[in-house]
């Protein structure tokens, strides 16, 4: 039976510890942001937004991501718990709080479990089309009944490997990653010989310019690419929902972030970079202003750029996301489990596996939430479906931005202890949040436009608002039901608050089980 800690209310859940190293966790982080899909669906919107400016704009993204990592790393350190978001912004501000930041991040995850299965879908069918030069085959994809049965059968099968242990996820991935991360490499050099050789669709050289964040021509368009930067960072807090698993449990997981955040940008800048001198931002057939490739820069780009080696792009983004599919289920979860532990949800979520020492329950929930979600919107309608996604973007601010706060809440007694303490606990972190909290407030107004994300409305609403308010208001509602079912935990009786007095070193030798 679990019992708690005084000292800081935390216990262990039962899962694999030390099954996870540095190396293995910033694969899996890699893995998570997906950055072969990320880059050919967000790169061409974001031409769209900031023109040549968009290795400013990814540039200016990393640094609240950056930020906010180093925060996460402070409360790594202090409290290395499964929950992440949910246990730390509990710690910090109390019950409430911490169960939104929880939701928060339970929902942009099992959105994007959604979003990655069908990508994986359309990709599937793209490479058949590529490899018997059929594309016929490519309009598989197009047909509902065999799209949903396809994206089913991905979802069982990242399942399947998330439910087993840790070793078997990250064996998986290290093919996957090794293998998308190299494609994107080599398209990014090819790019770039095209340009010396002056065989490019338009060659554009490269200037200090591109990386102005100041050239951009509006504040809205700042804005708006802002907010997909961060989207194309998202994902790296894995590393933290792991640390339970991972040798050095306070000081892997934080350094596992920090590197796979720093690694993911210089992957971006290349891909960026060489996309944009090779097509320029032009409307011409691959040009990246052509909006007719904007959703899929990639499968436009490949056969220009690579040649007969074209495929191997295809198949790097299908791996992406088939690889993104898998790892993304280990965030929602590892908090459905924490949640569960501490009495937040049914005691049910609190089951891990005794074979392979998994949170085998809430894996399972995860997918069939994410599955059904999938299968519902895509008949109902794909704008309402891909609404849904563009509204992740407030989700994503929504919980990183509480998690940042909440650093700065629980250090307070100590951040003017030393320079570092200053900097980590709280400057960093505060200015992180606070950049996540504007493009919140931001994309909350702007999404209220009908014309946002597909252009749908609701009596003049825009979708996208719609939708957002609406996952954040139903877990409202998910929350207060809680309360009166399981009054322990929103009493802090099962989890309670706290400030750190910077002892939590020595009190985590030895947390109980």
């Amino acid at each position: 039976m679990s019992t708690t800690k005084p000292a800081t209310g935390l216990s262990k859940k039962g899962l694999s510890a030390g099954s996870v190293g540095l190396i293995g966790a910033i694969v899996i982080g890699i893995s998570c942001i997906a950055p072969a899909y990320t880059m050919t669906a967000a790169l061409g919107p974001t031409v769209s937004e900031v023109g040549l400016q968009v290795p400013a704009i990814i540039l200016v993204g990393f640094i609240p991501m950056l930020l906010v990592a180093f925060g996460y790393r402070e409360l790594n350190r202090a409290m290395p718990d499964s929950g992440t978001s949910f246990t730390w912004a509990t710690r910090a501000f109390g019950p409430w709080i911490g169960w939104m930041a929880g939701w928060g991040l339970i929902a942009a995850t099992i959105l994007v479990l959604s979003n990655l299965a069908g990508i994986a879908v359309d990709f599937f069918y793209l490479m058949l089309s590529q490899i018997f030069n059929n594309p016929d085959l490519a309009d598989l994809a197009l047909n509902p009944i065999i799209n949903v049965a396809t994206c089913l059968a991905f979802m069982l099968g990242a399942t399947a490997i998330s439910y087993r242990d840790m070793q078997t996820t990250q064996k998986v991935q290290y093919v996957l990653v090794g293998f998308q991360v190299l494609v994107l490499v080599l398209f990014g050099v090819v790019a770039f010989i095209h340009v010396a050789n002056g065989t490019a669709f338009d060659p554009t050289p490269v200037t200090l310019e591109w990386f102005n964040p100041f050239a951009v021509e509006s504040f809205s368009a700042f804005a708006a690419g802002l907010s997909l930067s961060i989207f194309i960072f998202w994902g790296w807090d894995v590393t933290l929902t792991m640390n339970e698993e991972t040798k050095g449990s306070r000081s892997t997981p934080g350094r596992a972030a920090t590197l796979t955040i720093i690694i993911i940008v210089l992957l971006y800048l290349l891909i960026a970079t060489a996309s944009i001198s090779f097509a320029g931002i032009g409307t011409g057939e691959f040009g990246l202003g052509n909006e007719e490739i904007q959703g899929n820069v990639f499968f436009a780009l490949a056969g220009p750029v690579l040649g007969p080696l074209a495929i191997l792009v295809s198949i790097a983004v299908l791996s992406s996301s088939a690889a993104s599919l898998q790892s993304t289920f280990v965030s929602p979860a590892r908090t459905l489990l924490a949640m569960g532990h501490y009495g937040a949800l049914p005691s049910q979520f609190a089951r891990v596996s005794p074979r392979f020492l998994t949170p085998g329950y809430a894996t399972i929930v995860s997918s069939v939430v994410a599955s059904a979600f999938y299968a519902i919107m895509r008949f109902i309608s794909e704008d309402v479906l891909w609404d849904t996604i563009t509204a992740l973007g407030m989700m994503i601010c929504f919980y990183y931005g509480i998690t940042a706060f909440a650093v700065v809440w629980y250090f307070r007694k100590q951040v003017f202890a030393s320079a570092r303490n200053f900097f980590f606990q709280l400057l960093f972190p505060l200015v992180g949040g606070l950049i996540l909290a504007v493009l919140f407030f931001t994309t909350i107004i702007d999404s209220m436009d009908p014309d946002y994300g597909s252009g749908s409305n609701i009596g003049g609403v825009g979708l996208v608002f719609i939708l957002g308010m609406a996952v954040i208001l139903s877990g409202i509602v998910i929350m207060i039901v809680q309360a009166i079912r399981r009054p322990a935990f929103f009493r802090g009786e099962t989890l309670s608050r706290g400030v750190s007095d910077g002892k939590e070193d020595d009190a985590l030798d030895e947390l109980p089980v």
